[in-house]
Order: structure tokens, then C-alpha cells, then sequence
């Protein structure tokens, strides 16, 4: 039995388990393979006579257009002969930042398989952000939509250019590739254990750690995705997911066509519940995946009037509100389960369906994860840091943190892989979210650096020291709050506020911009370090948020652009 037959019956025992959960762990047997290309070897069997639709792509614009697994499976070829003729190699690094379009799948897929290593990128970077992408990420080529290419001028490297959805100059065009042969021939085989994928995930420090994963890390650990998610070979699924984000591979990819299911990609100019719903509706969609902060959006509006073909829901990103779980419940009598894991791994813990829901739990470990929870000792305890045993190491551990030896030590120290997230487990084996262990923390479903923020805060020449909080937000769960110790001689008023966010505005992607800013004096330990942790506990126990205190401006106090759901 090859590799890919190991994988298939892998696979199928996941499919036919059903909601015995001992029976799935029980199944997830893995034997690292020499060699394995999830295209070459899984995707190309799928989509070989399959006239069934993998993919359907829907906007807001009445765009409505289906694909099926063999023309896929062949736009993948020609790309893959594309990106060979301009100089694209097995092992080269290609970035990719293109929206819910159908160019995405047809690029992951060719990436995959000549051998090369995708960098999924979301529209919303900025400049300082390629650049460090780039400069880090050793980026050979770059695949992007036409109206983006002005970000890149001026940047140093990436000598392969393609512009999709139009031209431009000193670019190649996307569409050229439709002129490329069938098939691609691969130069040599791909090694299981070879980068296939590598995401910049935000952490303690001003830059991104750059998380790598192999050939088989993400497609073979993403069965326990699609097990926690329930997907079923007809399925129509849809995760509500902004390319560049690790959970758009995991529930937009390889958890949905790791079941032969259909992904619907929903693309938009501008986010509202009630078109998303629209959506869901008009499509039959069977499953659902959306981060809390969409839930909560969800549920203002009268979901009982949308009837929808739903079967399972899931939400991951953050924890769920017991209070959204009960709503959802009542509109459509189908429980909203949650799961847990990060852009290093596949889904860890989760709610699998027909098991028993706790309320605000995560649920229970998931096949192919043994989790255990370390106390500040080391020990195992009830509660603790969660962590994989490195002695059965999972089959969707990322291979580490690339660039950065310190980093990875300290994630895998002692025959652990310490996720730096605090869970507590109940008698009967059920895991509750309690937070991160640093100061890293979420804003709708994107990590937030605290680190990064103030770093860019201090260069304002009105603030001397900054210290950056999750302030409560109903919407959000949370958004990026800033304490400001002011510099000699700037005023707390509302032009100095206005001009710090003007600062931030300029210089991040708009999904972590400061949201809230407070004039204060930093409350720091006896050795002269800020004690954050004060300051988020002050968030935490305002009774009315909706009030100002006397030196505190919020971002929609002034005139400027918003985010919006990405």
C-alpha cells in the first residue's frame, strides 16, 4: 500500500466512524511516508472523470460560477507549466494574495504541485508588510490581483511577477497560463517531510514568526478538520474565511475536498449578515464554518425566517458564547459546535458531531492529537498550558518556526509542543479556553501583537511609553486598546488623539489598527516593567463601555475610514 492508499483509507475509516470518537483516534494511524504530494497523489485520483462540482465561486455582484474537480485538477497542469516556464522551481517560495477568486484554488493547487512552497497573503498588507514577507519569506515569485501591483513597486526580490484579473507593467498575466500544456511533468519526486506552506502568524515580538508546514503536515492533519467539521463526500460547504488566513486552508482546501465535498467561496465587497444568509440559502449549503464574530452578527437578524439545508455548523477563532450557541439553536435547531487550533496545527479539540455539547467548552481532543495540560511546573494538571506530546507527535504539527531557533526551542521544549494557550479540563475529559499565556491576543478572528503596536505607537513624537490591551467589545470580542503615557509637552486632548490614530492608520493593515486610546500613567512592577495585565483587568470590569472617561477617545470619534469584516 502507497502513501496515497494510506491516506484514502485513512480517510474513509474518518468518513464511516461517525461520532465514535474512540473509534476515530483509533483509526488515526499515520506512518510518516518518504514521499507524498497531496496533488499529485490525492486531488489528481478525486478529480480523474469527476464532473461534480469542487468548487463554486459567488459575490455580491451576481457572480455565480462552478467548477468542477477534473477542469481543477486540469487548470492546475497548465499553472504548474506556467510557473515552470518563468522560473518557478520544487522548493521556490510563491506569494499569493488574491481574494474568493477562482485563480486562488487553480494557484494552491499548481503550487502544490510542481513542489513549490505557497505564502497565502490577505489584500489587506501593506507595504512594511511584503517588504518583511519578502525579506523573510525569500519570495521567488508572486501571484496577485492586477490592482494590487502597486504595492509591490519598488521591492527587492521576487522575480516572477503575475498580475491575475488584468495586466501590469513589468508583470507577466495570469491569464496567459491558459495557453500552458496538459500535463505537468514533475522534474523529481516531492518528500513528505519538504515545505509545502508557510504563514506569517503574528506573536510576541514586533515581527510575524513565519510557521512552516510539510507536504503532509497540513493535507494529512486536516482529516481531524474535516472530522470535527462533519463533511461528507456531497456535502456543499462553505467557511467564511479571508484568503492568507490560516483557517481559509483549513476549512476553504484540504478539510473540504479531503472529503470530496464542494466549497462555495463567498466573496464581497462589503460584509452584512443578511446577504451571507441570502447566500447560504441560495446555494444549499450543508456546512458551515464562521469565526464568533460572525455569529454574533448572525444573530441580530430573524434566522428562523432563512431556511436553509444546513447540517452541521462549527465556529473556531475564539471561544463561542453559550448565548449565541442557545439563539442558533432556536432558529434552526442545529447545535453550533466549537473547535480549537492554530495556523501550527490542524484542528486539535473540538465538539465532533452527534457528541454530547457542553456550553462554552472547546470539547474534546480530536483524532490525531494526545493533549495534555502542563502546569507552570511542567506537570500535568486540570488546568495549564495545552500541549502536544512530542513522543506521538501529531500528523498536523506545523515543522517549526523557520528563521527563528530560539522561538522554536522554547515552543518545543521539554517533549512538548506548548501552544501557549491555558485550557482547564472537567471530569469527563472536556476542555475550556481560559487565554493565551502572553499578551498576544484576538480581535474578530486575527492576532493581535501587542508588542507590534506599541513599537509603531512610540515613534509618535506625543507618546513615551504605549501599552496595548483587549478592551471588551460586543461585536468584536475584543479590539486593540492603547494606554498612552504622553511626552513632554503634548496635550491629552482630542488633536493629539486624532493624530496618533492618523499614525496607526498609516501604518498597519486595517484589521490590527489601535481601535481605542487612553491617556494615562502606566502602572509598572517595582522593576520598571509594564504591568498590562492590570490594565486589562481595568477593561475587563468597566461596567458601561459606552462611556468615555475623561482622557479616552475611541477610533469612530473621529472622520476616516472603517474596517470592515474580512
Amino acid at each position: 500500500m502507497d502513501a496515497a492508499d494510506r491516506f484514502l483509507a485513512l480517510r474513509d475509516k474518518l468518513l464511516t466512524v461517525g461520532s465514535d470518537l474512540s473509534a476515530a483516534h483509533r483509526a488515526f494511524q499515520w506512518q510518516q511516508p518518504v514521499h507524498f504530494n497531496w496533488v499529485r497523489d490525492y486531488f489528481d485520483r478525486l478529480a480523474e472523470g469527476n464532473d461534480s462540482t469542487a468548487l463554486r465561486v459567488v459575490d455580491d455582484a451576481g457572480t455565480d460560477d462552478s467548477y468542477s474537480f477534473a477542469c481543477l485538477a486540469r487548470r492546475s497542469h497548465q499553472v504548474a507549466n506556467y510557473l515552470a516556464a518563468l522560473g518557478v522551481e520544487p522548493g521556490d517560495r510563491v506569494l499569493i494574495m488574491l481574494g474568493n477568486v477562482l485563480p486562488l484554488w487553480e494557484t494552491m493547487l499548481a503550487v502544490i504541485r510542481l513542489g513549490a512552497v505557497m505564502i497565502p497573503a490577505t489584500t489587506l498588507l501593506q507595504r512594511d508588510d511584503l517588504m518583511d514577507r519578502f525579506e523573510r519569506g525569500r519570495v521567488k515569485a508572486v501571484v496577485a490581483d492586477a490592482t494590487l501591483a502597486g504595492r509591490f513597486a519598488g521591492l527587492v526580490g521576487a522575480p516572477v511577477r503575475i498580475a491575475v484579473n488584468g495586466t501590469a507593467d513589468g508583470w507577466s498575466t495570469y491569464s496567459d497560463s491558459e495557453q500552458a500544456a496538459v500535463p505537468y511533468r514533475p522534474t523529481q519526486p516531492t518528500r513528505a517531510e519538504d515545505l509545502m506552506l508557510l504563514y506569517f502568524t503574528s506573536g510576541t515580538t514586533a515581527r510575524p514568526k513565519l510557521v512552516g508546514h510539510s507536504q503532509t503536515s497540513y493535507p494529512v492533519g486536516h482529516l481531524s478538520t474535516m472530522y470535527w467539521i462533519g463533511l461528507k463526500p456531497q456535502d456543499i460547504h462553505l467557511n467564511l474565511s479571508s484568503p492568507g488566513w490560516a483557517k481559509h486552508a483549513w476549512s476553504c482546501f484540504f478539510a473540504p475536498w479531503n472529503a470530496g465535498a464542494t466549497i462555495v467561496a463567498y466573496q464581497y465587497e462589503r460584509f452584512t449578515a443578511s446577504a451571507l444568509l441570502d447566500v447560504l440559502v441560495r446555494t444549499g449549503v450543508t456546512t458551515f464554518c464562521a469565526p464568533p464574530t460572525v455569529w454574533r452578527m448572525l444573530i441580530q437578524e430573524p434566522l428562523a425566517a432563512w431556511k436553509t439545508a444546513i447540517r452541521e455548523l462549527v465556529g473556531a477563532g475564539e471561544p463561542l458564547n453559550p448565548e449565541v450557541i442557545q439563539q442558533v439553536h432556536a432558529a434552526w435547531g442545529i447545535t453550533l459546535r466549537d473547535g480549537f487550533g492554530q495556523t501550527e496545527t490542524t484542528a486539535q479539540v473540538g465538539n465532533p458531531p452527534g457528541m454530547p455539547v457542553k456550553p462554552g467548552s472547546m470539547g474534546l481532543p480530536l483524532p490525531g492529537y494526545a493533549v495534555v495540560l502542563l502546569n507552570p511546573d511542567g506537570q500535568p494538571a486540570d488546568e495549564g498550558e495545552l500541549c502536544l506530546p512530542l513522543a506521538t507527535r501529531p500528523a498536523g504539527l506545523m515543522i517549526g518556526y523557520l528563521g527563528d531557533a530560539d522561538k522554536n526551542d522554547e515552543a518545543m521544549r521539554d517533549g512538548h509542543y506548548h501552544t501557549g494557550d491555558v485550557a482547564r479540563r472537567d471530569a469527563d475529559g472536556y476542555i475550556t479556553y481560559i487565554g493565551r499565556t502572553d499578551d498576544v491576543f484576538k480581535s474578530s478572528d486575527y492576532r493581535i501583537s501587542p508588542f507590534e503596536l506599541e513599537s509603531l505607537l512610540i515613534e509618535h513624537p506625543a507618546v513615551a511609553e504605549a501599552a496595548v490591551v483587549p478592551s471588551p467589545d460586543p461585536l468584536r470580542l475584543s479590539v486593540p486598546k492603547a494606554f498612552i503615557a504622553l511626552a513632554v509637552g503634548s496635550a491629552s486632548n482630542a488633536e493629539t488623539a486624532r493624530s496618533i490614530f492618523a499614525h496607526i492608520q498609516s501604518r498597519v493593515s486595517p484589521y490590527k489598527r489601535v481601535r481605542r486610546l487612553e491617556f494615562a500613567v502606566l502602572p509598572k512592577t517595582i522593576s520598571g516593567k509594564i504591568r498590562r495585565v492590570e490594565l486589562r483587568q481595568a477593561e475587563l470590569v468597566r461596567e458601561d463601555l459606552s462611556e468615555r472617561r475623561a482622557a479616552e477617545f475611541w477610533e469612530e470619534d473621529f472622520p476616516g475610514p472603517r474596517s470592515e469584516i474580512t
